[in-house]
């Protein structure tokens, strides 16, 4: 909600001021102890924003050709009832939320525009060349790591439930699902390096870590997402894979507690927006297709014409000249 909602709040902190309340308790959604950690870090807080939107934005990207594409209501749950049911969908929208934060906060760091926090102090990879020079600002992913932790996962922490109980376990995958976001980040960071030196003579060679894309990290979710684990939680309060054919997830994979429902036709009670109206692709056999984007319901097909740049070409110096060139083409969508 911060990514969607509460982001406005905090780019336009003045329209939000009511009197001495505090600026936090605007921003419907947050637990107890997030509104705590709101008051005490609120210059984090629009970064925490932005992050937020990043996962959701990516969310979206990552399943655009799916019958599930991520898709947002207008109140403080964000995605609606689809995320009370623990599915691999859930796991996926809060593993992606926290490495977005993580992300978010890191460059922030780095940038300078948080006060507890700089550039990374990351220690020297063992293999990096003796002769190179390590301590570039670098994205400052230790905090970011330390800071989501504390913030995203306090909403679970702050919950007592019944060992070995249904709400325990839900609890248990969130957590593990926000931990596999966070290693993300970690995992898909990298060292980089720029060279110094007198008309590129790269004499000296500055190095620094570095943050992947989003989208980048965003890829490597969705392959945990189709890879993740079934699992349920037992008398002890632990999950445990629910068939012992199947490998131990890491701490880096998604975990998920109960099968994915049916997101094909419109369903409010589970949050689902069905596919009618969806686009699709009529000769794929993927999940863009339209026999499996569409249910076997059949598709529509409706022709329009495009108009698009075409036979472009540059002219020295400096500018190019494109034509505009009309065509028809098919447009399919579910029935």
């Amino acid at each position: 909600n911060l990514g969607v909602q509460g982001y406005e709040v905090w780019r336009n902190p003045q329209l939000y001021m009511v009197g001495a309340q505090p600026l936090c308790t605007q921003i419907p959604g947050l637990s107890p102890g997030q509104a705590k950690l709101c008051q005490l870090y609120q210059d984090h807080m629009s970064s925490v924003g932005r992050g937020a939107r990043a996962g959701i934005a990516e969310c979206q990207w990552q399943f655009r050709y799916r019958r599930w594409n991520c898709s947002t209501v207008e109140d403080s749950t964000v995605f609606g009832p689809v995320l009370q049911i623990g599915s691999r969908e859930a796991a996926f929208a809060h593993s992606i939320a926290a490495a977005g934060v993580v992300h978010s906060i890191s460059r922030a760091c780095r940038e300078g525009q948080l006060s507890s926090c700089g550039c990374s102090r990351a220690l020297r990879p063992k293999n990096l060349n003796q002769e190179w020079i390590w301590g570039g600002c670098g994205d400052n992913i230790e905090y970011g790591y330390k800071f989501t932790q504390g913030f995203v996962d306090v909403r679970e922490r702050e919950k007592n439930y019944k060992r070995g109980s249904r709400e325990q376990g839900r609890s248990l995958m969130n957590l593990h699902n926000n931990e596999a976001g966070r290693r993300a980040v970690i995992k898909k960071a990298r060292v980089t390096c720029k060279c110094h030196g007198v008309s590129g003579s790269c004499s000296l060679v500055t190095c620094w870590q570095q943050l992947a894309s989003f989208r980048e990290i965003g890829d490597f979710m969705k392959d945990k997402y189709d890879g993740a684990t079934e699992v349920r939680v037992n008398k002890r309060g632990r999950l445990q894979v629910k068939n012992a054919q199947y490998n131990l997830p890491t701490a880096n994979d998604l975990v998920y507690l109960d099968e994915s429902p049916d997101y094909c036709l419109r369903n409010k009670t589970i949050g689902s927006f069905g596919t009618y109206g969806r686009p699709c692709n009529r000769t794929s056999a993927g999940m863009d297709g339209c026999n499996l984007m569409c249910c076997g319901r059949g598709y529509n097909t409706l022709k329009t014409t495009v108009k698009e740049r075409c036979k472009c070409k540059f002219h020295w110096c400096c500018h190019v000249e494109c034509k505009t060139c009309i065509k028809t083409v098919d447009i399919h969508t579910c029935k």
